[in-house]
């Protein structure tokens, strides 16, 4: 746990959210299930804000995001938000528009690999979650869409025409933000978009297999590699290598490269401490 998490205590119930934890991680569950898990202003806040405590005190490993029921997450509830929307001035929208990236870059910039666990819809809002977690295991039934286009909407809402053509490729990108059309689990596949295929109702077995292996991992490696994945998106290859070569400097001197020597000399798997 982190010293500098700040004076307030934790929050220990998320109104909007079902979180687990167990040994190093965290079950984030959207719980609508009679909505496909659609998004409310409510859920929007709690993901920013969970990722954000969650961040701060350094106790979880890796994360899984999934969704209860028939679906991982329809995208933002129809009534509560777009009938809400409309009355809103642009003041507000802005500031509306701004809490859904800030949940993006959340789970971007957090410094744990989450993973999300993707069966049945994953549309809108949803599908943009989906794609801003390092993994996405799905099963057979998954199907993304992009829909904002298809309420009049630009597509490049949450990130998504910065994040999708770095996974899929700017072609695939252009077509899905365009169209809206749904990309079922064997397309999804073939571009990239999945990253593990799981059994039919396997995918949130799978992801926590998959959040358990990385969570027994290197921690600080993790986190430094994802940061390192973000942060070089961008960057010509000569900065690029120069943050490569002060990041590895600085994890040298760490004890989780000093652990693997000494279990590689003990002939015994290492025992990292995430330091």
């Amino acid at each position: 746990m982190s010293p500098f998490t700040g004076s307030a205590a934790p929050t220990s119930d998320w109104q909007h959210l079902r979180v687990d934890r167990t040994d190093g991680v965290a079950t984030v569950t959207l719980a609508r299930p009679d909505r496909l898990n659609a998004l409310t202003f409510g859920a929007y806040a709690d993901l920013r804000d969970l990722l954000a405590e969650l961040s701060r005190e350094r106790s979880v490993r890796a994360l899984v995001l999934a969704g209860e029921g028939r679906g991982f997450c329809s995208g933002g509830d129809v009534d509560e938000i777009i009938g809400a929307t409309l009355s809103m001035d642009t003041a507000t929208l802005l500031d509306f528009n701004r809490m859904t990236g800030q949940v993006v870059r959340a789970v971007r910039e957090c410094p744990f690999p989450v993973i999300a666990a993707v069966h049945g819809v994953a549309a809108g809002a949803g599908a943009v979650l989906a794609l801003a977690a390092d993994f996405r295991v799905a099963d057979p039934t998954a199907r993304f869409a992009f829909l904002f286009t298809r309420v009049g909407l630009s597509g490049g809402d949450m990130g998504a025409a910065y994040l999708l053509p770095r996974v899929v490729g700017l072609g695939h990108a252009t077509r899905l933000l365009m169209l809206g059309e749904p990309v079922r689990a064997p397309e999804a596949e073939r571009i990239g978009l999945i990253s593990e295929l799981a059994g039919e109702g396997r995918a949130d077995e799978a992801a926590r297999r998959l959040a358990r292996r990385l969570a027994e991992g290197p921690a600080l490696a993790h986190a430094q590699t994802k940061a390192l994945l973000t942060a070089e998106l961008d960057m010509p290859l000569s900065t690029a290598v120069e943050l490569d070569a002060s990041t590895q400097a600085l994890l040298m001197t760490g004890e989780d490269y000093a652990e693997f020597h000494a279990s590689f000399t003990e002939r015994r798997p290492p025992k990292w401490r995430g330091r």
